[in-house]
């Protein structure tokens, strides 16, 4: 029932039928896990820590509970502490490759972009269309200076996606590693065809442009 206030917004209904879950049942973890994501869905992500705390303490096993508060951490921009539960959620058998790419992010964010490779790339793995977990990757790929590799999964992202701005621009970039001019123009002004304020792309199309001046 809480499910149903969620989804149409109903905030104050869902937090009450929740409230009157927990008060009926205070041993079941699973109302303190759903309060506590509600509570981040408000970005009250230190009150939601609380709930998730609980649960853990009704079930230390209890996976979804770890996994929302690697969450609540990762918002509150504490990544250390997010990425030991996204690793905690995967050792408590959630193997699920929204788990593997918010560890990767984690990885990112702390710029360990070796680390973060292997997690984006299981997360794609498991789904082949979770094109971000792909974009990624190739992020990574290219910060860890193996150009080549980037350079043919961020083709492969535009493939998949041809609306994904941020790899052809990306894929521009490439392009001008490999003193490639004509597919470099394409790929930036691809990039600001689907997003005309994308200042990346139209710095990098001038600076092409520049170029062969």
């Amino acid at each position: 029932m809480e499910q149903d206030y969620f989804k149409k917004g109903k905030l104050e209904e869902t937090a009450k039928a929740l409230e009157e879950q927990i008060e009926k049942d205070p041993g079941n973890p699973v109302p303190y896990i759903n309060y506590g994501n509600l509570l981040s869905a408000v970005h009250e992500y230190e009150k939601a820590l609380v709930f998730f705390e609980k649960a853990l303490e009704l079930d230390p096993e209890a996976g979804a509970a770890v996994y929302s508060m690697g969450i609540a951490f990762y918002q509150m921009d504490r990544f250390e502490q997010a990425g030991k539960f996204f690793l905690k959620a995967l050792q408590n058998g959630i193997q699920e490759g929204d788990v593997h790419f918010m560890l990767g992010m984690c990885f990112v964010q702390k710029g360990e972009h070796i680390r973060a490779v292997p997690h984006f790339l299981r997360a794609y793995e498991m789904n082949e269309s979770d094109i971000e977990s792909l974009f990624q990757y190739g992020l990574c790929l290219a910060q860890l200076e193996q150009v080549k590799q980037a350079k043919d999964v961020f083709l492969t992202v535009t493939e998949k996606d041809p609306g994904h701005a941020d790899a052809f621009y990306n894929l521009g970039v490439a392009h001008v590693y490999f003193d490639e001019p004509d597919a470099a123009l394409e790929a930036f002004s691809h990039a600001l065809s689907i997003q005309p304020d994308h200042y990346l792309a139209a710095n990098g199309k001038k600076n092409v442009e520049n170029k062969r001046q």
